[in-house]
């Protein structure tokens, strides 16, 4: 596996966003409006994606949030790519990229009813906190949070 650093503007990225989208408007249903709004890519400066054999498989990036504070967006991994290590890895190098670049605390939102998302956080240490802006309340959303540094 290889995984790169990039942008908003990487053609493989804004491929596997497409698919993400694709299978969160079924997963979310008629919530899914809500929260396509909160999800555009245009000014995420901090992108990951992850190849096997040169084919994108996954993806994941921060954007500020607050001071100190980044939030963790667009996480996917297509269906060849799951239950492989493909998530693990890209969030590992995300939190490695935060590091570097000295960010003590990251946040993320996701869905009940994306279980394997929950599970990955949970393995990853992220803990369980208040829903914050925009999801404050919204029932289906689970916010989290690491400190990284």
């Amino acid at each position: 596996m290889d995984i790169i650093r990039t942008d908003q503007n990487n053609v493989d990225f804004q491929l596997l966003v497409r698919s993400l989208n694709q299978e969160l408007s079924i997963r979310d249903g008629k919530d899914h409006m809500f929260y396509s709004q909160f999800n555009g890519i245009e000014n995420l400066k901090n992108v990951v994606v992850a190849y096997v054999n040169d084919v994108p498989v996954g993806c994941g990036a921060f954007k500020t949030f607050d001071k100190d504070i980044v939030e963790i967006k667009r996480m996917y991994t297509n269906p060849e790519g799951r239950q492989k290590g493909v998530a693990s890895a890209v969030l590992r190098e995300l939190e490695t990229w935060m590091k570097d670049l000295k960010v003590p605390k990251c946040i993320l939102e996701t869905g009940k009813n994306l279980p394997e998302a929950v599970a990955l956080y949970r393995k990853f240490k992220y803990q369980i906190i208040p829903n914050y802006e925009p999801y404050q309340n919204t029932e289906n959303s689970i916010c989290f949070e690491k400190k990284i540094l």
